[in-house]
């Protein structure tokens, strides 16, 4: 199948450091070339990729010191890919709504995978406009807020597990990994570590709208070594630090479409204490994987019954559940149901006594 990847321009495809995306992006494509497909990746120009890749702009986004506003570099991106729409049997977009409008223009098919939020007042008004898309949500709990969608299907993410390399004898520290961002709760993180003196370490980058709060909320609680910030590290490094970790702590506090770094985690055999917040149960199993609680002072005492998790099972449910296969062959079956249902009916034609041809129609 000759498939287009559309990916956000922010990051590279694959991130150098955070992005959450990018990443699902990157392990989806590749694992389409290596069944076969015909892919073609739009993405900044500096992405590594096994498909042809069609580059929008030299480098990321993010890392651009010139680029004071992003949206003209993805409407351009957008317009380049559906000039060339003919191209393709179907179109893979992870540009949320920006994409919606475009898909009107062709007759080929577009897929969407919906990465964020969709409990957000503002948007919910142009993704009913366009309820007929076909829409993939990436958990059951994203879809609530506009449930009336053209869902195809919930295909939750997956990753090459040899990427996580699976440990079993943890050192005597946590971890929190992600955004330093109120909803990500990163002050909570430090609450539960200081409650149960046990070291923290924190992995994690500072957007510039988060800026202000780090400055003025976090930092002053950083005190090492109790707490150590080492800001954002590499897929590679991130990874070494979380699965020495004892747990992740990551008390979310907002409806999360997924949560890349629960599998992460959870894949190199660590625990995740986390909060039951959007896909969260979806993700884990309370008592097996970790433990969903409420409060912070709920995370600290489930801090002490870490000795009951068996990390080799945190371990299986990522490989049972989590894969890159599982992913990619669902990815599969969805293409397959939009091209189907897109390609022209054939009906018979008499010509005349004993001679039959075929007339297509749309």
């Amino acid at each position: 199948m000759r498939i287009a990847q559309v990916a956000p321009l922010i990051e590279r495809v694959p991130p150098e450091m955070y992005g959450g995306t990018e990443r699902v992006v990157y392990y989806l494509t590749e694992e389409l070339v290596k069944r076969g497909h015909e892919v073609t990746l739009f993405a900044s120009g500096d992405s590594i990729t096994s498909a042809k890749l069609i580059p929008m702009h030299g480098k990321a986004l993010r890392f651009d010191p010139d680029i004071e506003n992003c949206y003209p570099y993805h409407m351009l991106e957008l317009g380049m890919v559906y000039d060339k729409a003919r191209e393709f049997d179907l179109i893979h977009s992870h540009m949320d709504f920006m994409t919606f409008p475009f898909t009107t223009l062709v007759s080929t098919p577009t897929i969407h995978t919906l990465h964020g939020r969709l409990d957000i007042h503002d948007i919910q008004k142009i993704y009913k406009h366009y309820r007929n898309c076909n829409f993939i949500s990436i958990s059951n709990a994203q879809r609530k807020f506009i449930p009336d969608l053209n869902w195809i299907d919930t295909i939750y993410h997956g990753y090459p597990l040899e990427k996580f390399p699976f440990n079993q004898k943890p050192e005597d520290y946590l971890v929190f990994v992600g955004r330093i961002s109120p909803e990500k709760g990163p002050i909570e993180a430090i609450q539960v570590a200081k409650r149960v003196q046990m070291k923290l370490i924190i992995v994690a980058k500072v957007d510039s709208v988060d800026r202000d709060y780090y400055e003025e909320k976090v930092k002053p609680l950083i005190t090492p070594p109790l707490i150590e910030y080492i800001g954002e590290k590499t897929e590679e490094e991130r990874n070494e630090v979380m699965k020495k970790a004892k747990a992740l702590i990551f008390p979310l506090d907002w409806p999360e479409p997924f949560g890349l770094v629960i599998i992460e985690s959870l894949a190199c055999g660590t625990p995740v204490i986390t909060r039951n917040r959007g896909s969260i149960p979806e993700l884990m199993i309370h008592g097996k994987t970790g433990f969903i609680c409420e409060t912070w002072e709920e995370m600290a005492d489930a801090v002490q019954n870490l000795k009951d998790i068996d990390r080799r099972a945190c371990r299986r449910h990522i490989e049972d559940n989590f894969s890159i296969s599982h992913m990619v062959s669902r990815y599969e079956k969805a293409y397959e149901q939009i091209t189907s249902n897109n390609r022209p009916k054939i009906l018979p034609l008499r010509l005349g006594r004993g001679s039959v041809k075929s007339q297509v129609t749309s």
